[in-house]
Formats: structure tokens, C-alpha cells, sequence
């Protein structure tokens, strides 16, 4: 036996022994699933899932939970076939604030709601080469796991219901409000490679007051994290051409320096869910959820000739430590009623709020040489919102065999970015190794507001055919005005099958931070390492490099699926669609300068910069696809199985791309303001299809689950094709058993990747890819590369 299965056998029995649990199985009920009331998507009260004209997947806590994992992000990723969640390493801030993708797509073309309001930004931009590169999304994993009651995932445009970013579709997370009942639980786990050990304490609890009238739901989480490290050795055998040992950011042959996978993560997060009936015609209601995380990154090793300064401080070289310390905050408070003549309101404000601190560790400034302090403070990502809105619903009588909703509203919402600079020695000379501080001239404090009005009418025309039709205006104060329109419809031809359509127009706002960003750091492109800048697109730094003002995104939408009950107690949805995007904005690729271009620079104040970037409305495309979801339910004599399948294929096409910029040219720099590289990421990096099939088996105490996704083909291309690599589709298996000794006690014990199973290496050729071995796996493998995971949950419910 190896040394990992054997580890891996030890903490399943240590796991068992402990009593410790993992969770239930993922199946369940589709009969329970599409009788689920849903509240995304539509202003019709009584709709539910296998009602709605668009589709719609509900995963419950139960789902959560059997992941295995305490991530939300994480969590989803495994229950969704749609959703991708990668695990990159070595990507600066992106490494600790990691972005997910909804149907092959930006991570900020996806709205998030909470309790269908709004989830503001995180403070983050992932600007490296990763999954997301260029996005400015929310941050899932604020979202203590605890609180949810559920979350549902409308696969469909949806901008003229909610606005900006609802591209891809929308994910609303719905959280607990009942005022009884709770639960605690503790997990544990660790990787089979000895690493990465994790546990959390999490709970929730409900609260009534005024004899009822009056509910509060608490939930909180209490989480650590350990890193792990899959990094190879450096291995360069002194050949011609090959990189001498020992030399900037190369160790001794054969050692291991870089720091390759999960990040180490403290988490705490609190949130509350209340409401009040102050009568029968009126309810008060309000959320705040708040979370704060420590998370340590890695840098690139620095040997110790990688600079003259290194020995001074690192005789033996130094891994910078990148600390992001994340503080995210979020109220919602609002009123709701309804008139004696059947008019429903809603009256809400929305405030949120996420800043992320910079520090780096473990590191010098080598313009301070051995004077140089070995931990910097380098600045700050602010990120606020501030939402007043206002939506109102009518039923109204047309004659018709069922009652017309008239839904209609406005919105106002103001939004600030702010980045702060660090302290002084931060980016004093060269600044801190490994991430240099912000500086005070490229401090930003950046701000616009926007107001909104919707209409929209939905109906069940006739028993068999209900149609939807929704228009939305918005106006930015940084680019201008747009329309959305969307138009649903479903027909039943009997009770078991049915046929749902729509068609929509939609946009997203480039963000904040996509306009206003700029940072220069270090990064390791098309095999070299390099001080790249970042600049925003209307600077002079960037306008004289050939950039244009950001516009916003704008989409068109189409999908068509079927409801199929094809015998009793089992469902399929099966619907295909296309997504044509135009104006997507990318944050162009990594430029080196050339004597030309550091000349212009340096007249424009910028020094030792030895490649730059910015961001552009660069490309059109359009991406086609198909989701399928299944489930049976067979009850036997004592205990139930419950069965699901899920299937998500889809595939993106640049059809446009913006040429380079004729100041580029004439600078003599040739390579494309969009390199191959990027189209690839937006074409190929991600999985072109996702198959999930799992199983529960319960009984009265007992239930056991098994889950299977297949991850399919992905492709990663490089600047130079020679270096492209297509990785082959990689199986996960995840099993879990748990016993209930009684009503409120659930032990569970399962391990995540149960085999082991990791995505294929980097070709050991590329040596420009894996920096010689040291980074062997692709940041784009969907399943991450750590391994087998074990762990063990006991819970407790009331």
C-alpha cells in the first residue's frame, strides 16, 4: 500500500473512531425540489420550481452539508454541474479571494442576491493568470454555510429583473428566519498528503418575541484552515540554456521552495435574520451578516542571488507571505405590505460593505538593504454600496382564467472604490518583494451612482400556458443609460410534460475597480518573471498606450428546455441556450516594454516597469450550451434511494476582437493588446462539460451517499503555441455514511476525491510553465490538485 492510500485508510478509521461525522448524501427528493416555492425570478407569489418559465436549480443545506466542504463556493461548485470553482495558487490576492463561473462565463457576470436583495462586491480584482482574470465579483465565502435555508440558481439572463450583471443567470441565497429550532456542529478534516487540516465550529438557533409576532434567526461560523503545499522540485540539471541553481527566483537543484496550493484561512462570520408583523397588512424585516478573515498566501521564492541585498536578511532565500486580512459587512432593512385593494409593496435599504487589508511577510524591500523591516503594511481595497429600492406587485383581473401580475419599481444605488496606499517602506525603491505596497499618487477613490425603473407582467393565461414580459431602464453617472428587456413563456401539453422559452437582452457595468485600478506587481508571464503595471483605462499612463473609456457589457439571450415526468417519481429538465456577449471588458494581456515604451513611460513618471496592461471592451462572443437535471426516488421497504444526474455542456467562441492600438504598433511592441493566451481563457481554460450522478441511501438512522462528477476536457493556451496543454477529463468520487443514535445526533464521517485522484501535470517539457518543475499542476484544473480529503462532522439539531 502507498503511502497516501495508507494515510488515507488511518484518518477514515481515526475519523470513525472518533465518532467525528461528514455529511448526509447529496441526492434529494426531486418530488420536494420542484414543489420548492421560488422567489428568483418572478413576482408571482405561488410559483414553483417545476412552474417557472426559466430554469431553476434549489440546493438545500442538506446538499451543502454533504459536500463536505465549509466553503459555500466550494460547496456549490460540487452540487452544480454549471458552476466551476478552481483553486489557484501563486495569484496574489486572487489565491485567498477566489472568484467561481456560471456557465463557462466572467465571475462577475453573475448577480448574487441574499434574501433577494443585492450582494455587494468584494474589494478584490484578480488581475493574474487564473480563472477570472480581470473580473470584480462577490465574495461567496462571507456567507456563513450555517444561516442558509437554501439557495437557488436561475440558469438565465436576468438583467431586466435585477440589473447589471445577471448575465449568465442569478444565485439568491436564502437564509433561515424561523423563530425555533437550531443546530451545532463541528467538522474536521484533512488531506490523505497530511496537509491542509481544517475544522470549524458553526451553529444557528431561532428566536421568538411579542408572542410570535417577532422572529430573529442567529447563525455563526468559527473556521481554520492549515495551507498545503503541492509545489515540485526545482529541476534544472545544468543543461545549456537551462537557469543556473540558486539564482533569482530558482533554488538548489531538487529543492522544493515554492509554496503551491490552499492558502491558511481564519474565518469568523456572524449573520442575523429578522422579522416583525406589526400587523396583519404590514411586516418589518432586516439582515446583517458580518465576517472577517485571515488569509496567508504565497509569493514567488526568492533565491538567495536574487538580489545583493537577499543574503543580508535571507541567506538561504525567502517565500514572501502575502496577508490579506478581510473585513466584509452587510445590512439590509426594509418594510412590506399590502393595501386593502391587493397592492404589495416593498421598501427596502441596502447597505454593504468589503475592505481588504495588505500586508507581506517574510520579505524585505531591497532598497532598504539591512535596515529593511521583514513585514510591510501595503495598503487597501475598499469596496461599499448603498441601495434604496422599491417594489410593488398588483394582481389584477383581465378576464382570464387565472389572475395578471403587475410588478413594477425603481432603484437607486451609489457605489464607492477606494484604494489606499501603503506604509511608505512598502513600496519605497522596489518596493516589498512579493507584493509591493500601493503608492500615495496611485491612491484611487472612485465613486458613481445609478437609478432604475422595471415593469414587468406575468400570467397564467390558460391551465396550460403562462407567459412573462419585463422591461428595465438604468442610468449610470460614468457611462450612460440601458434597456433590458426579457420575455418567458411555458406551455404544458400534459401534466408530466411541458416546454419553457425566453428570450432577453441584458448588460453589465464595467466596475469600479476595472475602471480605476492601478498597481504595479510582480508576475510570472510566458516564463518570466516581470514587474508588471496596471494601469486604468482613462489615465494618461494608458490613454498614451492606445486605451479607450470603458462601455459597458451587453448581452442577448436565448434558451429553450422541457419538464419531463416521465413516470412516477421521476423528473428531467433538459435546456439548451446562447449567450451572445459584445463589449466584454478583459484586462489586456502582460505587454514586456521595449526601450521605446520605457521611454515614454518614464516621461510619464513610471519607473522600473518592465511590462503593462490595461482594461478594454476587446471582444464579442457568444456561448452555446446545454444543462440537464434528474432525480428518482425509490422507496423500499424500511429506507428510501434517492437518485440525481446533472450534466452542464457548453462552449465559448470569440467572434470579435478589438485590434491592438495603433500607438502599440508604432511603439514597435507587436505583441496583441488580446494574446492568444487570453482568448484561451475565455474559449478553453474551463471544463467543456460536467457530469454529476450521485446516490442516497437513508433509512431511520442510517443514510450513506455517494457522488461522482466527472470533469471534462479543458485546454490552456500560451502566448507561444508550441507550450499549449490540453489536460484529459479527471473523475472525483466522494463518499459518506451517517448515523443518527437519536432525533437531535448525527455523526458523519466521508472523504472528498475518495481515490485520490488528481488532474494531469503539467507537460515536465514546459519548462516556461511549471518555472522547472516547481509548479506542476494548471491553476485551471476545476478540482483543484490537493487530493484526497477526510473528514468528520458531529452535529446536533433542536
Amino acid at each position: 500500500m502507498n503511502r497516501k492510500s495508507s494515510t488515507l485508510a488511518v484518518a477514515v478509521a481515526v475519523a470513525i473512531a472518533l465518532g467525528l461525522p461528514v455529511a448526509p448524501a447529496f441526492a434529494q427528493s426531486g418530488a420536494q425540489t420542484l414543489d420548492t416555492v421560488i422567489v428568483t425570478g418572478t413576482r408571482v407569489a405561488d410559483r414553483t420550481v417545476a412552474e417557472s418559465q426559466s430554469p431553476i436549480d434549489i440546493i438545500t443545506p442538506e446538499v451543502l452539508q454533504a459536500t463536505g466542504s465549509t466553503e459555500l463556493a466550494t460547496a456549490l461548485s460540487r452540487a452544480l454541474p454549471s458552476l466551476n470553482f478552481p483553486r489557484p495558487a501563486l495569484t496574489d490576492g486572487t489565491s485567498g479571494v477566489r472568484p467561481a463561473q456560471l456557465r463557462g462565463l466572467s465571475p462577475d457576470q453573475v448577480l448574487i442576491l441574499v434574501n433577494g436583495k443585492r450582494r455587494h462586491l468584494s474589494g478584490q480584482l484578480n488581475v493574474n493568470g487564473s480563472m477570472g482574470r480581470g473580473s470584480s465579483a462577490v465574495d461567496l465565502n462571507t456567507i456563513p454555510v450555517a444561516a442558509i435555508e437554501r439557495v437557488e440558481v436561475l440558469r438565465d439572463g436576468a438583467s431586466a429583473q435585477y440589473g447589471s450583471d445577471a448575465i449568465a443567470g442569478v444565485v439568491n441565497i436564502v437564509l433561515k428566519g424561523a423563530g425555533k429550532g437550531g443546530s451545532l456542529a463541528l467538522d474536521l478534516g484533512q488531506y490523505s498528503a497530511g496537509d491542509g487540516t481544517q475544522y470549524q465550529l458553526s451553529g444557528d438557533t431561532g428566536v421568538s418575541f411579542a408572542d410570535g409576532r417577532g422572529t430573529v434567526h442567529f447563525a455563526g461560523q468559527l473556521s481554520h484552515q492549515d495551507r498545503t503545499n503541492r509545489a515540485g522540485p526545482f529541476n534544472a540539471y545544468g543543461l545549456p540554456g537551462n537557469p543556473t541553481p540558486n539564482t533569482g527566483n530558482y533554488p538548489g537543484v531538487g529543492v522544493k521552495a515554492f509554496v503551491v496550493g490552499d492558502p491558511e484561512v481564519d474565518t469568523r462570520a456572524v449573520s442575523a435574520n429578522a422579522g416583525f408583523d406589526f400587523s396583519d397588512s404590514l411586516h418589518g424585516y432586516a439582515t446583517a451578516i458580518a465576517s472577517n478573515r485571515d488569509i496567508t498566501s504565497f509569493a514567488f521564492y526568492r533565491s538567495r542571488n536574487h538580489n545583493a541585498a537577499t543574503k543580508l536578511l535571507y541567506p538561504d532565500g525567502f517565500v514572501p507571505e502575502i496577508n490579506q486580512y478581510l473585513k466584509d459587512r452587510s445590512l439590509v432593512a426594509g418594510l412590506k405590505g399590502s393595501s386593502e385593494g391587493g397592492l404589495n409593496w416593498d421598501v427596502s435599504y441596502n447597505y454593504g460593505y468589503s475592505r481588504i487589508d495588505f500586508a507581506t511577510d517574510n520579505t524585505m524591500n531591497y532598497a532598504l538593504g539591512a535596515t529593511s523591516p521583514t513585514r510591510f503594511r501595503d495598503g487597501a481595497l475598499e469596496y461599499t454600496h448603498n441601495i434604496v429600492n422599491a417594489d410593488f406587485s398588483q394582481a389584477l383581473d383581465w378576464g382570464l382564467a387565472y389572475p395578471v401580475t403587475l410588478s413594477f419599481g425603481a432603484e437607486y444605488r451609489q457605489e464607492k472604490w477606494n484604494q489606499s496606499p501603503g506604509e511608505p517602506n512598502s513600496y519605497f525603491g522596489s518596493g516589498a518583494q512579493g507584493f509591493g505596497g500601493f503608492t500615495p499618487i496611485n491612491a484611487v477613490h472612485a465613486d458613481r451612482h445609478n437609478y432604475a425603473l422595471y415593469a414587468g407582467l406575468e400570467a397564467d393565461l390558460t391551465d396550460r400556458l403562462s407567459a412573462g414580459a419585463t422591461v428595465r431602464y438604468e442610468d449610470y453617472s460614468d457611462f450612460g443609460s440601458k434597456t433590458s428587456g426579457k420575455l418567458s413563456a411555458r406551455y404544458a401539453f400534459t401534466d408530466t410534460v411541458a416546454l419553457r422559452a425566453t428570450v432577453s437582452n441584458g448588460f453589465r457595468a464595467p466596475s469600479l475597480a476595472q475602471q480605476s485600478y492601478q498597481v504595479i506587481t510582480s508576475n510570472y508571464s510566458n516564463g518570466v518573471f516581470v514587474e508588471s503595471g496596471t494601469f486604468p483605462a482613462t489615465s494618461v499612463v494608458a490613454q498614451a498606450l492606445g486605451s479607450r473609456p470603458l462601455q459597458a457589457e451587453t448581452s442577448t439571450s436565448y434558451s429553450l428546455g422541457l419538464v419531463l415526468q416521465p413516470a412516477e417519481r421521476l423528473y428531467l429538465t433538459v435546456d439548451a441556450f446562447q449567450i451572445d456577449i459584445d463589449d466584454r471588458i478583459l484586462l489586456s494581456s502582460t505587454i514586456n516594454t521595449n526601450p521605446a515604451t520605457n521611454a515614454l513611460l518614464t516621461s510619464l513618471g513610471i519607473n522600473n516597469v518592465t511590462a503593462f496592461r490595461y482594461f478594454n471592451n476587446a471582444a464579442n462572443t457568444r456561448t452555446r450550451g446545454v444543462d440537464v437535471v434528474g432525480s428518482y426516488n425509490i422507496p423500499l421497504a424500511a429506507s428510501a434511494l434517492d437518485l440525481t444526474a446533472s450534466y452542464s455542456y457548453n462552449t465559448t467562441e470569440v467572434k470579435r476582437l478589438a485590434p491592438s492600438p495603433a500607438v502599440l504598433t508604432g511603439l514597435g511592441l507587436t505583441t496583441p493588446l488580446v494574446g492568444r493566451d487570453e482568448i484561451g481563457r475565455l474559449e478553453d481554460a474551463f471544463p467543456r462539460d460536467k457530469a454529476i450522478v450521485g446516490g442516497t441511501w437513508s433509512a431511520d438512522r442510517w443514510s450513506v451517499g455517494l457522488n461522482a462528477t466527472r470533469y471534462g476536457r479543458f485546454t490552456v493556451r500560451q502566448t507561444n503555441p508550441a507550450f499549449d496543454q490540453s489536460y484529459d477529463p479527471q473523475w472525483v468520487l466522494d463518499v459518506s455514511a451517517s448515523f443518527k443514535p437519536s432525533a437531535q445526533w448525527t455523526l458523519t464521517v466521508g472523504a472528498d476525491n475518495v481515490l485520490d485522484s488528481h488532474p494531469d501535470k503539467v507537460n515536465p517539457a514546459f519548462t516556461s510553465v511549471n518555472a522547472w518543475g516547481q509548479m506542476p499542476y494548471s491553476n485551471y484544473a476545476p478540482a483543484g490538485f490537493n487530493g484526497a480529503y477526510v473528514y468528520g462532522r458531529i452535529g446536533y439539531k433542536w
